[in-house]
């Protein structure tokens, strides 16, 4: 793995909304931790959430900070204070990782002359001029990071930037904590009762990630439901992911199960704080994303444990996923294609299905480590910082 640059008596600001659940969160966490490693200070602003205690055990100090308001008079307050931050703890430089925090560190950056990286997490809808403007913040950093190809090209495409200040980093899988061989028997007997899977005789189809429409619940549901019988009694859909806050869109998941006469077989688990352990459980992993996934980083979690998966095809999934080698890659929101791979893999012998997984495996080992996220966004951090040096010397 590639190794950290030394960045001893430096101080970094990372900006984030909060510290909840999410990719954001975890490359917080991650590059928090690498920043330690490095002898830098890691600074985080944030409103903070569930995830604070994890961060401060990876060496980061926590500023709290209405870092989510779009209002625009708070946008300037936090400018305000961002600024005397920069100041008072010598920061060398700001990593801001959404677009409402974005525009005040951007304005705090430029006003104490320090550099500014933004990283490109997601793909934002703007139909509005005013709304092309709000996200456009993110293709202003100094340099831009593009967590995958797909990403660049769309940020180039969009908002114009020079190739020369994107630069991609795919997000990294922890290597050590997804890997098949490291998940207990206990941990994993645990998860199947969190999720409903203790019968073995049923495959367990899992699909992670947060409750909201444009993950695909709704067109996996239909697409188990669109299975014959037969499959239908071989399997289990497990749904399992956060709501945040979204019981209207729970409500509705019920009730699309309820209609489909798939109760027995159909499971929303509660939170599922072992994604190791549960994608262990899992027999076939899927990510049937509506809108294109920027990345995809629980597709490459799930190959990493060695599990057959089934994505839409696009966006960065296309990456991550070889199509009838690591997974099989569908059309977006085709129930009647998603129903299709689902049965190919659930008839598919289990030697089929692991030798699926274990091309999975080998593939984001070779590219998707977290050793290597991190080490690429500290020589950005290095490189923009030692680019400030040398202008103030000459």
């Amino acid at each position: 793995m590639p190794p950290l640059p030394d960045l001893s008596g430096k101080t970094i600001l990372q900006v984030a909304p909060e510290l909840s659940a999410g990719g954001v969160e975890r490359t917080v966490l991650e590059v928090t931790e690498a920043l330690h490693k490095a002898g830098a200070r890691a600074l985080l602003v944030s409103r903070g959430g569930r995830l604070e205690e994890a961060f401060r055990a990876r060496g980061g100090e926590l500023i709290r900070m209405d870092a989510k308001s779009r209002n625009p008079l708070i946008l300037k307050f936090n400018q305000a204070r961002l600024a005397t931050l920069i100041r008072d703890q010598k920061i060398d430089l700001v990593h801001a990782r959404s677009r409402a925090p974005a525009w005040s560190a951007l304005w705090a950056a430029r006003q104490t002359g320090i550099p500014f990286v933004t990283t490109y997490h997601g793909i934002y809808s703007g139909r509005s001029g005013l709304k092309r403007l709000y996200n456009s913040v993110m293709a202003r950093g100094d340099i831009v990071i593009a967590n995958s190809e797909w990403t660049a090209q769309h940020i180039q495409s969009v908002h114009g930037t020079d190739p020369k200040r994107i630069v991609t980093i795919p997000r990294g899988v922890d290597l050590h904590a997804f890997d098949p061989a490291r998940v207990e028997d206990f941990r994993a007997d645990a998860m199947r009762g969190k999720m409903a899977a203790s019968n073995r005789d049923r495959l367990c189809i899992l699909l992670p990630g947060r409750l909201t429409d444009w993950k695909g619940q709704r067109v996996a549901i239909a697409a188990f439901a669109n299975l014959p019988v037969a499959d239908r009694m071989r399997a289990r859909l497990v749904l399992a992911g956060d709501a945040q806050g979204r019981i209207n869109y729970v409500d509705a998941l019920k009730s699309d199960i309820a209609a489909a006469g798939v109760e027995a077989a159909v499971y929303i688990a509660p939170h599922i704080d072992d994604m190791p352990a549960a994608l262990s459980v899992a027999d076939i992993v899927l990510q049937p994303s509506t809108k294109p996934e920027a990345f995809g980083r629980v597709t490459a979690e799930a190959s990493a444990m060695g599990r057959p998966v089934i994505v839409a095809d696009h966006g960065g999934a296309r990456e991550t996923v070889i199509d009838g080698v690591t997974g099989l890659r569908v059309t977006p929101g085709s129930v009647p294609a998603l129903s299709q791979a689902l049965q190919s893999l659930i008839s598919a012998s289990p030697e089929a299905r692991a030798e699926m997984g274990a091309a999975g495996r080998a593939h984001v080992l070779q590219h998707f480590s977290t050793e290597g996220l991190q080490a690429a966004t500290l020589s950005v951090y290095k490189r923009l910082i030692d680019e400030r040096l040398a202008r103030a010397r000459a």
